[in-house]
Order: structure tokens, then C-alpha cells, then sequence
């Protein structure tokens, strides 16, 4: 048993953050140091209720105090205690979307999450309204949607937030929101750290004609920054996380944040010119600004760290789900051929051939659309291969161009701040499931992106352990160190992790591969027309 760990859950002194993922909930407890000791979990689904993506209420609640449920029981076998209290609490979630709430405080339509594409209209209007891009899934979009539909509830809204500002209220009877996650709601002034006062103008003379009760800056929630008060746990809110009474009211909250917050905390990618890539299911990259962009990209999103610097986020609906179907497909070939079957062994064997491959793939051509993909302006997608009697049809080939082509919508949108923006940038980050092969991931990303990228070991512990830290700079950054700083000197002690360069080969290779890539759309649009 871990007597220190013990103490410190004991003494009050350890750290809780949450993280709503769209397919698991998590929870990390960590020290002061913000070393993990704890871990809890639960896994939901959300659901496909009258055409739109939604979770219930029931199963938002259900779902954090199981996890929260799990985090006790783990707590319980390790060290013989249980949670008391705690130094800090932090709430993040899966950004964007539209939660509405009436004077009563109960939900007005179902929770409608980033992953709804209905609100096209709407975000073509407002990105023109507002010279900004502004992407569907974000909660302006959603709300005039709402309007431009005559939807009844409208009328009746008295309090919009996000999934972790739900959540964070619901605790702490507070109606605020990380900075970072409310940019994805409204575009955020980066003067005034607060909503864009002209672009809330503009919306409500927009809507003026429709003689609602509100104005729009009445019903958002306060902006926070990074360390700032946001509320403390009330007896209600203690109970609601932990039904079973052990958990007492008066734990300070930090102010809650969204999942993009979370992971450039977890890579310290929070200064300018530093960024990182999460690629998994889907991918983006995040890079914080030294400027702002000369012009609107639709698609590149601005938003902000969570203490307030913009960054331009690149979003890719599509990244490994295609290549891990072909990799099952030669797992279900090694079963057939009755020969034992290790998955990562698979993985790590395919995935380092694939580097054994020509950096232009031999001239083969992959599309990873499971679903559609709005970076190359494809409302639905089908996973394709292409090839040519002339090209060089080999295993090292094949397995090479389906990882560029998980990386390769990432480069499109990439290379629009590079290249036409010359953004700078010292160090990005790279974390999610194409990492997991040590050195693959990292290479073909490099060569996708010309740049150096550095993988680290914390990175794995996700949102929630960044969550948790910056629960602990709300309480225990008594030295008043700005966030890059306190990541630097009490997280990270300068650890930037395994750096991979670009080797000038790939990277002349992926450049053609993306001209035919590119050239060849049409391919991937009539596909998705005949079948």
C-alpha cells in the first residue's frame, strides 16, 4: 500500500478531475504534484433521439456518480480509505452543443452534442454575420438553428451552457464556464478575454425582430480564466457525485473546461508556438497563436488555451477507424491460418513494415471516409482504395498509404496555416491511438506536417489528469505563476518528451501523395453518389 498516497486522501489534500468523454466518463485523483493515484470510469453511448445526437439528463447523472462510484471502490482496494473531501475539483467535457435551460432550471429539448450536423444553415449565416468562421457544432450555431426553426422553446431560455457547464452549476450553483470551452459557444475577444460585445450585438439585432424576453449576454455563462474562483461544492452538489453521503459540501471548484482545454493542458501545449494532434477515432490539432490569422478559414476554428490565448484548431471527423479495420482484416487472416493471434503484435508488426514502404506509397491512394468530412467539403464519406496497374502494390505500400491517409485531411487544413499563414511552431505534441506503435505515428505525422513531433508518456493519462491540474493551479499555485509557467515548473520540470523529426524523403513523399490525394476527390464524391 501507498502510505503517502493514504495520507493524502485522508488529509484532504488530493485532487479530482472529470472528464466527459463521448464514450467514456472518466475520473483522476492525483496528488499535489499531480502524480495520478486513482483512476474510476464508466462507459455510455449517446443515443439517436428524433434525428439528433443527444445523452439524457438521467444518463449524464447515472453515468458521473457511477464513475465517481468506480473512483471510490478503486480508492477502497488500494490504499483501505475512502474520499472525504478534497483540495479541488475540476469539470471537463466534450465541447460545444446546446444545453437549454428554463427559469425552473429543467432542460427545455433533449442535449443536442457537437457530433449534430443540423445547424448548417445557421452557421453559414453567422459566419458571414460575424466575418468569423463559425462551425456547426458550436452552441451559437445550434441556438439560431433553433430560431431559424421556430422552435417554441426559444422563447423560454434562460440559462444556454455546455455539457461541463451543466455540470459545474449543477455542483456549485454557479452559471460560468472555462474560457477555453466557452469559445467553442460564442467567438471570444482576445483583449477582453470575455464574448466578442460586438458579435452578442450583432446577434441580437438579429434576432430583435423575434421580440424574445432575453438578450443573448443574459443567458450565456460568465467567462473564467484559468485559476480563477468558480464556486465551491454544495451539500446538493455533494450529494449528486456522491450519493452515498461520505463527500462533504465546501471543495473548491475550478472553472470548468472543455476537452480540447483539457489535452493541451496534458501535452503543456498552452504557450505560443507550441500545439498538439490528438488522432484517434477522429483527429485535430490544436495550435496556440503568436497572431491572429489574416483572414477566416472555414476550416480552422479559433478558439483559446484556458487561460485565454487563441489557437487554431484543425477538426478531421475521420483518422483510425479505417486503418484498424484493414489491420482486423489481417488479424482475421492469421486466425484463419490457425496461427496465434496478439493484436498489438499486429499492430506493432504492420505499422513498422509500413515505414519499410516508398515515401510516395508506391503511387497506391487511400480515403478513410467512414463518415463524412467537412475539411474537404464531403458530407458523407466511404472508405476507398485506389490503385493503378502501374503502381507498386506491396504490403509495405498498402499499410504506409492507409497511415498517411489517417493523417491526411490533418495536413490539408495544416497546411493553410503553415503554408499560407506561416504560422511558427516549436514543439507539437502528438497523443492518441496512432502513437501507440512507439516511432510510427510519430514519423508519418512529421513527414504530414513537416514538423518535429514529441510523444510523452504523461500524455496517456488524457483529460482528466489535465482537468486535475488545473484544479490544483486553482489552489495550489500560491507563487500566482501564469499557466504555461506553472505546467513548465511544477508539472512538466521541462520535459518536452521522445522527439521525432521530419526525414526530408517522407516528406517530399507525403507532398506527392497529397497532390494525387486532392486531385483525385472527385473519386471519393462519386463514390459516395453510386453507393
Amino acid at each position: 500500500m501507498n502510505t503517502d498516497a493514504k495520507s493524502i486522501i485522508d488529509n484532504g489534500k488530493a485532487i479530482l478531475g472529470i472528464e466527459f468523454g463521448s464514450t467514456r466518463i472518466k475520473a483522476v485523483l492525483t496528488d499535489p504534484c499531480h502524480r495520478p493515484i486513482a483512476q474510476g470510469s464508466h462507459t455510455w453511448e449517446n443515443q439517436l433521439v428524433d434525428g439528433l445526437w443527444t445523452y439524457s439528463t438521467e444518463a449524464i447523472w447515472h453515468g458521473l456518480q457511477d464513475c465517481y462510484a468506480d473512483l471510490r471502490r478503486n480508492v477502497n482496494e488500494q490504499y483501505g480509505t475512502d474520499i472525504e473531501t478534497l483540495a479541488a475539483i475540476g469539470v471537463s467535457a466534450m465541447m460545444h452543443g446546446y444545453m437549454a435551460f428554463g427559469k425552473d432550471g429543467e432542460i427545455l429539448v433533449p442535449f443536442r452534442t457537437w457530433r449534430n450536423t443540423n445547424t448548417a444553415e445557421a452557421a453559414a449565416c453567422l459566419s458571414e454575420l460575424f466575418a468569423f468562421n463559425i462551425p456547426l457544432r458550436w452552441s451559437i450555431s445550434h441556438l439560431y438553428q433553433a430560431i431559424l426553426n421556430g422552435e417554441e422553446h426559444v422563447k423560454n431560455i434562460n440559462y444556454l451552457t455546455t455539457l461541463a457547464g451543466y455540470i459545474h452549476w449543477s455542483l456549485t450553483d454557479r452559471r460560468v464556464l472555462g474560457i477555453g470551452d466557452a469559445s467553442g459557444m460564442l467567438p471570444i475577444d482576445p483583449q477582453t478575454k470575455d464574448y466578442s460585445a460586438a458579435m452578442v450585438s450583432k446577434f441580437d439585432k438579429l434576432v430583435a425582430d423575434k421580440g424574445y424576453p432575453w438578450k443573448l449576454a443574459d443567458i450565456l455563462p460568465k467567462v473564467l480564466l484559468a485559476g480563477k474562483e468558480a464556486g465551491k461544492l454544495t451539500e446538493n452538489g455533494a450529494l449528486r457525485l456522491d450519493p452515498s453521503g461520505h463527500l462533504k459540501a465546501g471543495i473548491p471548484l475550478c472553472p470548468p473546461e472543455g476537452d480540447a482545454g483539457t489535452g493541451m493542458v496534458a501535452t503543456n501545449a498552452v504557450k505560443p508556438r507550441t500545439g498538439n494532434v490528438s488522432a484517434g477515432t477522429s483527429s485535430f490539432s490544436m495550435i496556440v497563436l503568436e497572431k491572429d490569422l489574416s483572414k477566416p478559414y472555414s476550416v480552422i476554428d479559433i478558439v483559446t488555451t484556458p487561460d485565454g490565448s487563441p489557437v487554431a484548431m484543425v477538426h478531421c471527423n475521420n483518422c483510425t477507424s479505417d486503418l484498424n479495420a484493414w489491420v482486423s482484416l489481417f488479424k482475421e487472416y492469421q486466425e484463419l491460418m490457425g496461427m496465434p493471434v496478439d493484436t498489438d503484435a499486429i499492430f506493432s508488426k504492420l505499422y513498422n513494415h509500413a515505414l519499410s514502404g516508398e515515401a510516395d506509397c508506391g503511387g497506391l491512394l487511400s480515403y478513410n471516409y467512414i463518415s463524412g468530412e467537412p475539411v474537404t467539403s464531403l458530407a458523407e464519406g466511404r472508405p476507398l482504395f485506389v490503385r493503378s496497374a502501374g503502381d507498386r502494390f506491396t504490403l509495405a505500400n498498402f499499410m504506409r498509404v492507409n497511415l498517411y491517409a489517417a493523417v491526411g485531411v490533418l495536413k490539408i487544413g495544416n497546411d493553410i496555416l503553415f503554408n499560407e499563414e506561416h504560422i511558427k511552431v516549436d514543439r507539437l505534441t502528438g497523443h492518441g491511438g496512432l502513437f501507440k506503435t512507439k516511432g510510427v505515428g510519430q514519423r508519418i505525422l512529421a513527414a504530414a506536417l513537416g514538423s518535429p513531433i514529441s510523444v510523452m508518456e504523461t500524455a496517456g493519462e488524457g483529460g482528466p489528469w489535465g482537468m486535475a491540474i488545473l484544479a490544483g493551479y486553482l489552489v495550489n499555485n500560491v507563487a500566482g505563476l501564469p499557466l504555461p509557467e506553472y505546467l513548465d515548473k511544477k508539472v512538466f520540470a521541462g520535459y518536452s518528451g521522445t522527439e521525432t523529426r521530419p526525414i526530408p524523403g517522407d516528406v517530399a513523399g507525403f507532398n506527392e501523395y497529397i497532390k494525387t490525394y486532392q486531385k483525385c476527390l472527385p473519386v471519393e464524391e462519386m463514390a459516395v453518389k453510386c453507393k
